[in-house]
């Protein structure tokens, strides 16, 4: 089986393949200061749950695909996969992988790899063009030309960023939930900060999106956008833009970046 692991700023999200399917998933904390040796406990005690794996670390993997927005994890990754995985095939995404998804930014290097990886699920599920709306730790917009190719993007500010901001710098403000109000028109602080946060980022994706699909096709209904990320499914009742909600975006990604790669290796 394929273990793929998504390093976010905020949150680790790790998947295990049979073939082309999903059979488990886990969502972690992503700490900077862990070490490789705990990320390897870590590891073992997630994937020891499953059933169709052995006890011992590696059991039943048959190969690892990573990317990573925070480059220490990254480098303490690498150090697992050298050390307890050293003889399973490992494709970590960055400059010289190969995705099959030309990268036609001003610097190919400044783009983040987990949004280059969308752009590779985008295409192979949906073909382009095509819009991807991932709500993370910022909630990015990233933009895929009929031809398949990565043409640029959008970074806003995330939900959680935004709801621990008001919490901060409003001083009758604290942080709360995100949960959908029961009105636009919020009755008490919680609601009205809620309704803020829900209705508002509805708005700025339909806005943002819709600005971008005119430059992306002479015919904007062409473009498909897919909405991923933890925190989509705030936003998905509420905007009017997105087309497919695939919550594992990513890691579908990242298997088929590992089977264009692993037959280099």
């Amino acid at each position: 089986m394929l273990l793929t692991i998504d390093v976010g700023n905020t949150h680790t999200v790790l998947g295990l393949f049979d073939g082309d399917d999903i059979v488990e998933h886990w969502r972690i904390s992503t700490d900077a200061r862990r070490t490789a040796d705990e990320l390897a406990v870590l590891l073992q005690g997630l994937m020891g749950m499953h059933p169709l794996l052995g006890d011992d670390l590696g059991d039943g993997i048959d190969g690892i695909a990573i990317c990573a927005t925070v480059p220490s994890v990254l480098h303490e990754l690498r150090e697992v996969t050298r050390r307890y995985y050293g003889d399973v095939p490992a494709v970590l995404v960055e400059p010289g992988v190969k995705t099959g998804v030309p990268i036609l930014t001003d610097n190919p290097k400044e783009v983040g790899a987990d949004r280059i990886i969308n752009a590779v699920a985008a295409v192979e599920l949906f073909g382009g063009p095509a819009i991807v709306v991932d709500f993370g730790t910022a909630t990015t917009f990233d933009a895929v030309s009929a031809r398949g190719e990565y043409v640029g993007g959008v970074i806003a500010p995330g939900i959680e960023i935004s709801v621990e901001a008001l919490g901060v710098k409003g001083a009758q403000l604290r942080k709360i939930e995100v949960a959908r109000p029961r009105s636009v028109i919020g009755k008490n602080t919680v609601e009205a900060m809620q309704a803020g946060i829900v209705y508002g980022f509805a708005g700025q994706v339909d806005g943002v999106v819709n600005r971008m699909a005119r430059e992306l096709s002479t015919d904007p209904d062409d473009v498909t956008v897919i909405a991923t990320g933890g925190l989509a499914p705030m936003v998905l009742g509420e905007s009017s833009v997105i087309d497919e909600h695939e919550p594992w975006l990513t890691l579908i990604g990242l298997r088929l970046v590992y089977e264009r790669n692993v037959s280099r290796m």
